[in-house]
């Protein structure tokens, strides 16, 4: 595969990543299947692995560290922290307390000295960003981590971040990992053209769209699967009847529409690689299959007149939504502050 560079750090990473979000009891149990999957990965030449603390409480990273035994120098690694790893409440967020807590976990875990690229799996409105970047700074300077990232930041908070760097002195976010799909077209709005003036790099999550861009599931046929039944998104109409587009654009192209998805999202220029997220070995083997597939601008032109560029088909379940969008009470005064005199109030 050829490389490229993750934003302006100096690392080259492949334009696939292996998610280990599958591996352990939540996707994949079995840690030796999990592991040929990571091997695999490596000798088709993906060299960027992503996990987090919380996927599957720790045994994804567990079994990663097996993994990579032996083979470690040969592996970007990232890893992410803010997810809750247990009751207390301090065993969360993006507190100082927490990172220099949650990072000796993770290097436990990952049977490693240092991790390549530490990113915040989740903004926390309850932490002063110059907190998160002050812990994330020291950890720099120790030599356990090498570089540190955001996911699912909204753009606003992106840049106050790279503010709060420069004013402060700290060490910068060098990436950024959004969702992105044909279905979620979002983030090139502000957030790719944002990350890509501050030179981070973006790895996708999701560039099949939660699993709606495999194929599996269609118009008018009951999919019967946990995931299904979990999120919400695989019953949205529009969706639906976007993929059935998309399934007859993959058919005249000539391509699989999980290939079609990935070279899709891999043809913006903003974006560094695209994370698989591959439960078992034949998942990744089709993913795979599709890596020297590249779309010309005729066939992506016909994806932007059906989803147009910057706009989202619905929502994935695990999309983060701000605070003004979950609380009511962020986003409507009081009612004795509102215009209307009493007797009017409907």
């Amino acid at each position: 595969m050829q490389h490229r560079p993750l934003g302006r750090t100096g690392i080259q990473v492949s334009p696939y990543a292996l998610g280990a979000m599958m591996f352990g009891a939540v996707g994949n149990p079995d840690h030796e299947a999990s592991i040929a999957i990571v091997h695999r990965a490596l000798d088709a030449g993906i060299n960027f692995l992503d996990t987090a603390d919380a996927y599957s409480r720790g045994e994804s990273e567990e079994i990663v560290g097996k993994a990579l035994k032996g083979r470690r120098d040969d592996v970007v690694l990232a890893t992410k922290f803010h997810l809750p790893m247990g009751e207390d409440p301090n065993a969360r967020g993006n507190s100082r307390r927490w990172i220099t807590r949650a990072v000796e976990d993770s290097l436990r875990r990952l049977d490693t000295d240092h991790i390549d690229l530490y990113q915040v799996h989740r903004p926390d409105p309850d932490t002063d960003v110059e907190e998160t970047l002050s812990a994330l700074t020291d950890l720099v300077r120790a030599g356990k981590v090498r570089a540190i990232g955001t996911s699912s930041f909204p753009v606003s908070e992106i840049v106050e971040a790279q503010w709060v760097s420069q004013r402060r002195g700290l060490e910068r976010f060098r990436t950024e990992q959004p969702t992105y799909s044909i279905l979620n077209r979002g983030i090139e709005n502000e957030v790719l053209p944002v990350a890509q003036r501050y030179g981070m790099g973006t790895l996708v999550y999701s560039p099949l769209s939660g699993g709606m861009l495999t194929g599996r599931y269609r118009k008018g046929q009951q999919a019967d699967t946990p995931r299904a039944n979990r999120f919400r998104y695989f019953s949205d109409e529009r969706r639906l009847d976007v993929v059935e587009e998309l399934v007859t654009l993959a058919d005249e192209v000539g391509v699989k529409l999980t290939h079609l998805a990935l070279a899709f999202v891999l043809a913006h220029p903003g974006v560094t690689s695209a994370i698989l997220g591959p439960r078992t070995l034949e998942q990744l083997e089709d993913l795979l299959a599709g890596a020297e597939v590249a779309l010309d601008d005729e066939v992506l032109d016909r994806i932007d007149a059906i989803v147009p560029p910057g706009t989202d088909v619905g929502l994935l379940d695990m999309q983060y939504r701000t605070p003004p969008i979950l609380d009511a009470a962020l986003r409507r005064r009081p009612l004795a502050q509102r215009p209307a005199q009493p007797e009017n109030v409907r």
